[in-house]
C-alpha cells in the first residue's frame, strides 16, 4: 500500500513545487512506482513533468468536486515508474466550491482509497496557504514533508503550520506524523543561513534531511522544458542533490534502490 506525502508550506517561494516534482522522479528513478498529485491550482507540478493543463480531460479537480475516481484522471508521465494526476485551471475556485459538501475535508482521501496498492508513494503538491485543499491533503496523507527555504521569514510560519498539523492529527487523522524538513535555496556561506539550519534542528530534532538543497539555475530551467531536473540536466548540482535526497527518503523508511 502507498505511503502518502503532503509537500505542505503556507509560504509561497520555498521550492515546495520543485522538490515535490524532483524528489517524486527521483524515488521512481529508484524502481519504486511514484504517484505524483497536483492539487495545487497554479498547476506547475503538471506542466513541470510535460502535461499541457489545456488538453486535460479530467484533473483533481474532478476528484475533489465532482467525485471522480482517481485512476480516471491518472496519466503515466513519460518518465520511468512516475505517474500524475494533473491540475487544471478550475481547482483556483474548489475551495469556495467545497464549503458547503458534506467530508469536504475528506473527499481526497475517498477518492486515493482505491489505488493505494497501485503505487509505493504518493506525493501531494499543496497550494501555499492552509485551506480546505490542504486540508484535504493533510487529512489523507501518511507524513507531512515541509520545504523551507533558509531565511529568517520561513521561520515566522512555521508555528502556524505546527499547529495546524496538530488540530488534523486531535481531529481528523491521528496518524499523521512529520516525514522531514527540507532546507531549499541552502547557501551555507551566509551567516543566517547557519541560524536558520541550528534553528530548524532544535524544533525537529532527528527530522532535518541532511540533503540540502542548493540554488541551481538548471532546477529554474528544467520546468520550462517540462522535465524533472535529472532529466533535463542529470550532471547538475541540482539533479545531484534530489538524487541524494531520494536515497536518504528511502533509507529513513527503510527501503533500498530497487534497480
Amino acid at each position: 500500500m502507498a505511503k502518502t506525502i503532503a509537500v505542505v508550506n503556507q509560504k509561497g517561494g520555498v521550492g515546495k513545487t520543485t522538490s515535490t516534482v524532483n524528489l517524486a522522479a527521483a524515488v521512481a528513478s529508484k524502481g519504486y512506482r511514484v504517484l505524483l498529485a497536483d492539487i495545487d491550482p497554479q498547476g506547475n507540478a503538471t506542466s513541470g513533468v510535460g502535461i499541457n493543463k489545456r488538453e486535460l480531460k479530467a484533473s483533481s479537480y474532478d476528484v475533489l468536486i465532482n467525485s471522480a475516481g482517481a485512476d480516471e484522471v491518472i496519466i503515466k508521465t513519460e518518465f520511468q515508474n512516475l505517474w500524475v494526476m494533473p491540475a487544471s485551471m478550475n481547482l483556483a475556485g474548489a475551495e469556495l466550491e467545497m464549503v458547503d459538501m458534506d467530508r469536504r475535508e475528506t473527499r481526497l482521501k475517498i477518492a486515493f482509497a482505491p489505488i493505494k496498492d497501485d503505487f509505493d508513494y504518493i506525493f501531494l503538491d499543496c497550494p501555499p496557504s492552509l485551506g480546505l485543499i490542504t486540508l484535504n491533503a493533510l487529512c489523507c496523507c501518511d507524513t507531512v514533508l515541509v520545504p523551507i527555504q533558509c531565511e529568517y521569514y520561513a521561520l515566522e510560519g512555521l508555528s502556524q503550520l505546527i499547529s495546524t498539523i496538530r488540530q488534523v492529527k486531535r481531529l481528523y487523522n491521528p496518524l499523521i506524523n512529520i516525514e522531514g524538513v527540507l532546507l531549499t535555496m541552502f547557501d551555507g556561506r551566509l551567516n543566517l543561513t547557519n541560524q536558520v539550519v541550528n534553528e530548524l534542528k532544535r524544533f525537529f530534532p532527528r527530522k532535518v534531511y541532511a540533503t540540502v538543497i542548493p540554488r541551481n539555475v538548471k532546477l529554474s530551467e528544467a520546468p520550462s522544458f517540462g522535465q524533472p531536473v535529472m532529466y533535463y540536466d542529470k550532471r547538475s548540482k541540482g539533479a545531484a542533490a534530489y538524487d541524494s535526497l531520494a536515497l536518504e527518503f528511502l533509507k529513513m523508511n527503510g527501503k533500498e534502490v530497487k534497480n
